[in-house]
């Protein structure tokens, strides 16, 4: 019953990883100016991005578990 609401950040998470993966891949492909200024900022978001998205992916684990 309390691993609802975890299971939605789980999903919320999920869909951020995947925004941002596919905003650096579509700007990697097309290259440029927007890829020279945010190619780095976006693969240092992704990288925290998932990290939360594993976090909550442990903790929703762990209260499931329980």
């Amino acid at each position: 019953m309390h691993d609802k609401p975890l299971l939605v950040l789980l999903a919320l998470c999920g869909l951020a990883v995947v925004a941002i993966l596919a905003t650096g891949i579509g700007g990697f492909a097309r290259g440029g100016e927007f890829n020279r200024r945010n190619g780095n900022r976006l693969m240092r978001w992704r990288i925290i991005a998932q990290a939360v998205t594993i976090a909550v992916f442990l903790l929703y684990l762990w209260v499931r578990g329980h």
